[in-house]
């Protein structure tokens, strides 16, 4: 059974840089796609990015794409969220998770399992 943590969440001004990170617990997630999502208070969960296990064509949701950068180290069990150029309506938690089947990439929420606790994304003006 994988466990997933986020860390590198923070407050950060407008136009301003942060790096998340979402470390698995074991080496369980071979074949996996890995996605990051974020909700904000009385938002839904929201698609952000998501990355198959092997790295190829990383997907984005439009209101991120060419800000946001989605990688993964397999070989530390960890996929990164570099997020730059934050604008206020980046405020979030944000969550990792993986896919609920392998070989599988997805946009929707109800196609992974294994979320995290989250990590606070606010950014100011």
């Amino acid at each position: 059974q994988v466990q997933l943590v986020e860390t590198g969440g923070g407050t950060v001004q407008a136009g301003g840089s942060l790096r998340l990170s979402c470390t698995a617990s074991a080496r369980t997630l071979t074949n996996y796609g890995m996605g990051w999502f974020r909700q904000a208070p009385g938002k839904e969960r929201e698609f952000v990015a998501a990355i198959s296990w092997s790295g190829d064509t990383p997907w984005y949701a439009d209101s991120v794409q060419g800000r946001f950068t989605i990688t993964k180290d397999n070989m530390k069990n960890t996929v990164h969220l570099q997020m730059n150029t934050l604008k206020q309506e980046d405020t979030a938690v944000y969550y990792c998770s993986k896919t609920q089947r392998q070989f599988a990439l997805a946009r929707e929420v109800d196609a992974y399992d294994t979320w995290g606790q989250g990590t606070q994304v606010t950014v100011s003006s």
